[in-house]
């Protein structure tokens, strides 16, 4: 843009005053609302214009404001099939859990007061207790996330030993997952040594039982830190420990088992559970609450009594604190799993994952009937860096643009399928897009048939 072209943009560009009236348009927002919307959108235009950007006519300017009064994260229809989906949240909550988060919002709460005597308390009390019984642990703690407690974990236990303590790790265990999170990052934060020990696709007991002898011998007493490859698996010609003989080698053991599984499934199978590690003998197990147990985003460690409070009272445990509200979502989340028939049904997670053809079927059918799409085979995925390898045959509604439509590109369908309100999330597979059932609930069914119907009018009536 030249830049007579740019002055011409910016005056152009409508008074705050004016935009904020239609914004208002007598009803909500309020009048400061709408002008402080309004002061931030036009700013937000004036720099882009500024920096060059092309005066197309294209920017709505009322419709960046009205997006503007409803800020994120907004409700939207997972169609992709991917249960376990990161950028979407990952697990949605159980309507028990959503119950417990609206109760803890209200008002106060009895986060850290002991209503017996008056005294200030602890945070983990409301888990601590169904921690242990559904684990088996001595104790239990929560924190704002996985990662977080992963490090905590190694902080607190490896923070006893001496200067240069060290843990020991399988290099087929050194993994990196979602963010960028890398294990030997994570011990390098914590102030700890990283001992390799094995290759990257075979560790042995005596690898183990050598780097031990060495650091032994050198007096230090390490951490043996093992960790799921929850992301991804190594096949073939492969070999690692079982948490079993790993805890018997006597020192202490910090299990990473990645997703939390409390509730047994045919599909989870190839998930280590948490119990086992626990009755193994771990001195902590780390796991998160928002993949396969379902819950809200939580880092959870369990195991022996002065490793867990060793992690309770480590510096690093006020940082990684939860809230009140997660920690309302995570309670009537573990409390359901004490019934396993009913986590099955309650948890949406685990209902995704139990759920029968023949359900899927007809949420297919119905879906395809009221908008026109065709029913497909297609395989939906756990996802959340977890069970990478499995595969979730099912049906599936294929959708293809408008025979109207000048580009008859399927991306242009999923974009406008995920600016509708609410956006309805698809995936593109072979040209064409899906909406996979198996990740809508029943009710949700009419609103995604809704959505698709208006993106396929706004496509053929735009050509």
């Amino acid at each position: 843009m030249t830049d007579e072209g740019r002055l011409r943009a910016l005056r152009a560009l409508p008074a705050v005053d004016r935009l904020a009236a239609r914004l208002a348009n007598g009803v909500l927002p309020t009048p400061a609302e709408a002008v402080s919307v309004a002061r931030a959108v036009l700013a937000e235009r004036r720099g882009e214009l500024l920096a060059g950007a092309p005066d197309d006519d294209d920017a709505d300017l009322l419709a960046r404001a009205r997006e503007r009064l409803h800020p994120g994260p907004r409700r939207v229809l997972n169609g992709t099939g991917v249960v376990i989906h990161t950028n979407l949240g990952r697990a949605p909550l159980a309507v028990t859990a959503a119950r417990a988060v609206h109760e803890a919002a209200q008002g106060y709460a009895d986060l850290e007061l002991d209503l017996d005597d008056g005294r200030r308390g602890h945070r983990d009390q409301h888990v601590r207790e169904l921690l242990r019984e559904l684990t088996g642990a001595q104790d239990g703690l929560a924190v704002n996330n996985a990662a977080g407690a992963a490090l905590l974990a190694v902080a607190a236990l490896a923070a006893r030993q001496r200067e240069d303590r060290p843990v020991i790790v399988s290099r087929g265990q050194l993994v990196e997952i979602g963010g960028g999170f890398r294990v030997p990052e994570v011990i390098a934060q914590a102030g700890a040594r990283l001992v390799e020990v094995g290759t990257t696709n075979r560790t042995r007991l005596a690898d183990y039982e050598r780097a031990l002898a060495d650091e032994r011998a050198a007096g230090a007493e390490p951490v043996l830190l093992r960790v799921h490859q929850s992301n991804f698996r190594t096949v073939g010609f492969v070999e690692q420990v079982d948490v079993e003989a790993l805890c018997g080698l006597g020192a202490p053991v910090i299990d990473d088992v990645g997703s939390g599984v409390l509730t047994e499934l045919p599909a989870l199978a190839d998930e280590p559970p948490v119990r086992r590690s626990v009755a193994a003998g771990a001195a902590l197990t780390v796991f998160s609450g928002d993949k396969l147990l379902g819950g809200p985003q939580a880092g959870i460690l369990v195991g022996r009594a002065e490793a867990v409070e060793a992690c309770r009272r480590h510096p690093l445990a006020r940082a990684l604190r939860i809230g009140r509200l997660p920690l309302a979502a995570l309670a009537a989340t573990l409390a359901l799993h004490r019934d396993p028939d009913r986590a099955r049904r309650a948890i949406p997670v685990l209902a995704m994952l139990d759920v029968p053809r023949k359900t899927l079927e007809q949420r297919a059918r119905r879906l395809a009937d009221a908008c026109g799409g065709e029913v497909v085979e297609a395989v939906a995925r756990v996802g959340g860096g977890a069970l990478p390898l499995l595969e979730l045959s099912g049906p599936a509604v294929a959708l293809d643009p408008p025979a109207r439509a000048a580009d008859p590109d399927p991306a242009h369908l999923a974009a406008a399928l995920r600016a509708g309100r609410p956006p309805l999330i698809p995936r593109l597979h072979a040209g064409r897009v899906l909406v996979d059932p198996r990740t809508l609930a029943d009710d949700e069914i009419g609103h995604a048939a809704t959505a698709i119907r208006a993106a396929l009018a706004h496509l053929a009536t735009n050509l």
